[in-house]
This record gives C-alpha cells, sequence and structure tokens, in this order.
C-alpha cells in the first residue's frame, strides 16, 4: 500500500537488470519483494492514497492504517453479497437467494479470513465468481475480461477459469459449441491482462514481473500452515524422525510446523511439489470430466459453482506449498453451489469450519490478540486432525460432485420424449429405459 501510494506500480517488482532487479520494498523498517500480480496492487495502491489523503499526506503505522488496509476487502465482501443475491434469486427463488446470501454474510470462514485477519483473497474471489455468473448468464465477454482481473489480481484465480471455461462450452447451437463465445471470452480476457501489464513493460519492469510470479511456484515448504495432506505428510515424517530421541509419546503428540522441500527430498522422499501437482492435475481432470460427460449442463449456477470449489478444494488438499488461507475462494462458491444443488449444503458447511479452524488455529484474531484454539485440545496436534478431517471431506466432496452429475443426467433423460418412433411405426422406448 505505502509504496503503490507513493509510485508508479510499473516499478514495484524492479526494473531492468541482468539477472533482472527484485527489488525489496521498504516501509517501517521492514522489507519485502512483490510477488503479486499488478492488479492488487493497483487495489491496494488506491487504499493506500486514501489513507495518505486521510492521514495529510503522511502515511504513520497505526491503528487507521490497518482499517484502510482492509477496506478493498470489506468493499468487496458487499459487493460480493450483493452478487450471490442477484445471481440465485431469479435462478432458485428469493428465500434460495436470502439464505445464501445470510449463509455467506455471517459466515465464520468469511469473519475471520476477511474483516478479522485482513486477508486480500476477497479482491480476487469477486472477479472470479463474477466471470463464472457471467458465463453461465451467456455473457462471454464479461466473463472474459472478470477472468482476467481476477488472475492479474491473484494466482489462485487460475483454478476457477476451467469451471468458467466449461460453464461457456456447454452453450450450444444445433448441438455445436458456438465458437463465439470462447472467442469473445478470450478476447476480454487478453485486453484485462494487456491493459494490467502494460504500465509495468513502458517502465521496463516486465521481466522482472514475470521473475517475481514464477517465485510462487518455489517456496521452500511443504504445507505453509495448511491443514490439508501434505501437512499430514510433515507430521509424519517429523515424528518418525523424532522418535529415537524423545519417544514415541512425544513424537506424537508435539506441536508440528512447517518442514522445508528441499529437507525431505534430503530424507530420500519424493519431490511434494511434482507429486502434488499431479494429484491436483489429476483430481481437476476427472471433476472436469464428470461434469463435462454426466451432466451436461455445466452451464447451471450451482454445478458451476461446485464444479469451482472442488477444484479450488483439491488444489488446497494436494497441492505442496500451500497457504493456510488458499482455501478460502471454495467457501462462497460451495455456499453458491449449496443454493441450487442440496447435495453441497454440508460441504459448504464442512469447507467454511475447515477454513475457520485452520486459520483460528495457528493465528488466533491475530498476532498478539489471542482466541486461538490451543492447538493440544486433541492430544494430536489439532492441525493434523483437522488436515485429516479435510482429506475425508474431499473425497465426501467428490462423491457429491459425481452424484450431481448423476442427477442432472437422469433429469435430462427424463425430460426427454417417453418413446421415438421405430420402423413400420412402432415405438422404441429403449431411451426412456437407458
Amino acid at each position: 500500500m505505502y509504496n503503490a501510494a507513493r509510485e508508479p506500480v510499473g516499478t514495484l517488482y524492479g526494473v531492468g537488470g541482468s539477472p533482472p532487479e527484485r527489488r525489496i520494498l521498504q516501509f517501517a523498517g521492514v522489507g519485502a519483494p512483490v510477488d503479486y500480480p499488478p492488479l492488487a496492487l493497483y487495489e491496494l495502491g488506491v487504499a493506500g492514497r486514501l489513507y495518505r489523503l486521510w492521514s495529510h499526506h503522511r502515511f504513520p503505522n497505526t491503528a487507521a492504517l490497518t482499517v484502510f488496509a482492509k477496506l478493498p476487502s470489506l468493499v468487496a465482501e458487499i459487493a460480493l453479497a450483493w452478487l450471490m443475491f442477484v445471481a440465485v434469486r431469479p435462478r432458485y427463488g428469493e428465500a434460495a437467494a436470502r439464505w445464501t446470501t445470510i449463509a455467506y454474510w455471517l459466515n465464520p470462514a468469511a469473519i475471520i479470513v476477511g474483516s478479522v485477519l485482513g486477508y486480500v483473497d476477497l479482491l480476487y474471489v469477486l472477479p472470479a465468481i463474477g466471470a463464472l455468473v457471467a458465463a453461465v448468464s451467456k455473457r462471454p465477454l464479461l466473463a472474459g475480461v472478470l477472468a482476467g482481473a481476477a488472475v492479474m489480481t491473484k494466482a489462485q484465480a487460475v483454478f476457477v477459469v476451467p469451471a468458467v471455461a466449461l460453464a461457456l462450452l456447454h452453450f450450444r447451437s444445433d448441438d455445436e459449441v458456438h465458437p463465439m463465445f470462447l472467442r469473445s471470452a478470450l478476447a476480454g480476457a487478453t485486453a484485462v491482462v494487456a491493459a494490467v501489464t502494460l504500465p509495468v513493460v513502458a517502465a521496463g519492469g516486465f521481466w522482472n514481473m514475470t521473475q517475481a510470479l514464477s517465485r510462487l511456484a518455489q517456496h521452500d515448504m511443504v504445507s505453509a500452515n495448511a491443514c490439508n495432506l501434505w501437512w499430514i505428510v510433515g507430521y509424519v515424517i517429523r515424528a518418525k524422525a523424532s522418535m529415537h530421541d524423545l519417544g514415541v509419546w512425544t513424537a506424537v503428540t508435539m506441536p508440528t510446523r512447517i518442514l522445508g522441500i528441499t529437507r525431505m527430498i534430503e530424507l530420500g522422499y519424493p519431490n511434494p511439489r511434482l507429486v502434488g501437482t499431479v494429484l491436483t492435475l489429476g483430481a481437476a481432470t476427472w471433476a472436469l470430466w464428470t461434469v463435462f460427460r454426466s451432466a451436461r449442463r455445466a452451464a447451471d449456477l450451482a454445478l458451476a459453482a461446485g464444479l469451482a470449489a472442488f477444484i479450488i478444494h483439491a488444489y488446497a488438499t494436494l497441492s505442496a506449498q500451500v497457504h493456510e488461507n488458499h482455501m478460502f475462494a471454495a467457501v462462497p462458491l460451495a455456499v453458491l453451489a449449496a443454493s441450487g444443488e442440496r447435495r453441497f449444503r454440508w460441504i459448504a458447511v464442512g469447507i467454511s469450519a475447515v477454513v475457520a479452524l485452520n486459520v483460528n488455529l495457528f493465528y488466533g484474531f491475530g498476532y498478539g490478540v489471542g482466541y486461538a484454539l490451543p492447538r493440544g485440545i486433541t492430544i494430536v496436534d489439532a492441525s493434523v486432525v483437522l488436515a485429516v478431517m479435510n482429506c475425508v471431506l474431499l473425497w465426501r466432496h467428490a462423491r457429491a460432485l459425481r452424484l450431481a452429475c448423476s442427477t442432472a443426467a437422469v433429469s435430462r433423460q427424463s425430460s426427454a420424449p417417453a418413446s421415438l418412433p421405430g420402423p413400420a411405426g412402432r415405438t422404441d422406448s429403449s431411451a426412456t429405459r437407458t
């Protein structure tokens, strides 16, 4: 916020150099590089400029700064609640729209991740869900623009893009995919990406930005406090290595912590980045194929949202170096899916609980604030117990998605004619029997 409010965004990644300079931004005696896409910097820069005006062109590190830092996420949260209401009401009715909005607005995960801890995930979740709603509403250009904006805000938005694309693919004319839909969406996304990156290119920082964003895939953490499959792996590896020196009971019950990927490879284990990528791609491919093959109605809002929620859930559970907040996008998506498909209701409850507990176990209501559940309350580290529950929940999520697709396929068949004309004037009811 501080640096984006004082100078052009195009220079924040660094300018030129061979190899490209990786600039370290400074504020209040602390330095850090930029690893977010440019649109997030523009948005935070707006909040920073407002704070400078409020503080008479100063930038004091006070509680007021925290308030202004959370303003973009608060605005996005309000807009997302409104979007969910107007998207659900014409499709599933007034009552469903009200309950969907309340289920998100009062959701513990949404409150603790957004208003309490101040993560900026909502800045990309809003346009990502907007892209999904636009896609199922036959507005491909708007869908592409919003999808591009989401990806240019935070990299995790790429996991919603396949659901947006599949929703566009399922709008057909004479049993053929309408080619203009995909072309319009691609044109919209390209225009946004070009507009956002052009100032960086003009400042000479394109390769610096490319280098900065590539660092996202190089964090040396098996799991970055995310209660997922790799948090369990890290716990098992540490417990196994500690049993000889500390004893079985201490090794099993001590709090676990982040394990480095390089350390895991040194111990002779496979590279978790590669394994996690394969698992995530496999789960996402299965989900996309299941929706495409069985339901043939990915243009339905509930199913499209359920698909996007599953892909996000699979990434956050099966990939390595995932952070504790990266599963948050699945919360509003699962709530949106539950508005029109009852099988996703308990999935939405489970995802909300996992996200809320995950961030609370590690951070409470903020550094120095407290109110974190004690991780020793379950004897074995509660974060490990939650990680096991999350893995089970992902399996239940996959089952719910498959059953929702099967229901859609049956509904589609039952709406077909009961009999088809056969040879010699006979009727053939094989379609109905199938």
